[in-house]
């Protein structure tokens, strides 16, 4: 069964995850973009060899579409998604799965009205390392799960975005909503979620706009860096830091420390996962590199997402993973402002 896709909103992330990836796979015939900045979509069309469509409508009537990629900033997959699983078309959203939680349900609301496969893109549980962890962790063989610690950080969306300046949207308050929370952050909630089995919910944080600006140099509206203490359903304690300001180098590190030793994700340069055993013994995996901005390889995500379409499969990330992740960045986000606790 070989299908036509569409994407929705032709900037980085169509560009550098989502067209090539379907590209690549073997049950994908053609890709139609859109764009309201036509000459956007029209770029992606001649560099993947699709066309392009001259408005939503278009796009989402076209019956021989089968499925959309919601690439479109965060303010708007609430309308796009749930339009286009109206429309009766399968929906890969981009995350976070919406800026609200009222939104995020109108989705889901969709989802149920349509029957169509909704997955949203928290591509980090597609890494081989973070599913060798998640083995590693339910096989028991380091005990259950005591803390963790887990971070993501880089230079900032202005180097990644397709605009590439200070004026990208990530750093709108309307737009983007949460800042590097809703950008990074929510990956590592989302992680934590996939990695323990488990929930959090209990948080406390700090946030700061501590070094970008926008395209007039005034602070941007939104947090470059936050901090966080996280709680877990069944105890666990975690803290979590997210940054747009780690110059130099990325990190997408994770250790979890166990009753009978400490597995590092992402930790060492040459092994993607450390077991360090509570007799001292070190057991090394090399599985492959990190997703990063520098270093795009294909993440698995549209290959899942085509998957669960074609066998009828529940999808590995569902809409209600991602309304349970948005649960904990709004409270995140909550805590840092009223400079309290926040159950989720």
């Amino acid at each position: 069964m070989n299908m036509k896709v569409g994407i929705i909103g032709c900037g980085s992330i169509a560009k550098h995850r989502h067209a090539p990836e379907y590209k690549g796979n073997p049950y994908i015939d053609e890709i139609v973009f859109y764009d309201r900045n036509r000459d956007r979509a029209q770029a992606l069309a001649d560099l993947f060899n699709g066309r392009v469509a001259e408005s939503l409508d278009e796009l989402l009537e076209d019956k021989s579409i089968e499925a959309i990629s919601d690439c479109s900033s965060n303010e708007t997959h609430h309308i796009f998604s749930t339009k286009a699983l109206l429309s009766g078309k399968h929906v890969l959203a981009e995350k976070p799965i919406s800026l609200t939680i009222a939104q995020a349900n109108e989705i889901l609301e969709a989802e149920k009205q349509s029957g169509k496969v909704l997955m949203v893109d928290h591509n980090q549980r597609f890494t081989r390392a973070h599913q060798k962890a998640k083995e590693i962790i339910a096989s028991d063989e380091l005990g259950k799960v005591l803390t963790f610690k887990t971070t993501f950080g880089h230079n900032g969306p202005e180097h990644w975005s397709i605009n590439s300046t200070n004026s990208t949207w990530f750093f709108k308050k309307d737009r983007s909503g949460f800042g590097v929370a809703g950008d990074l952050g929510i990956h590592k909630v989302d992680l934590i979620h996939y990695l323990l089995g488990d929930e959090i919910k209990q948080v406390s944080a700090f946030q700061g706009s501590l070094d970008k600006v926008d395209e007039h140099g005034n602070p941007i509206e939104v947090c470059d860096n936050i901090v966080c203490n996280l709680k877990t359903q069944s105890g666990r304690l975690g803290t979590a830091s997210f940054s747009w300001t780690y110059y130099g180098e990325e990190d997408n590190s994770t250790i979890i420390y166990c009753e009978k030793g400490i597995l590092k994700i992402y930790h060492n340069e040459l092994y993607q996962i450390e077991v360090i055993k509570e007799n001292g013994e070190r057991i090394h995996y090399q599985l492959e590199a990190i997703q990063t901005n520098d270093n795009q390889t294909n993440s698995g995500v549209i290959d899942a997402f085509v998957r669960s379409i074609r066998l009828g499969e529940k999808p590995i990330i569902s809409g209600e993973d991602a309304l349970a992740s948005l649960r904990v960045v709004l409270g995140i986000l909550e805590a840092a402002e009223t400079e309290q606790v926040v159950r989720i």
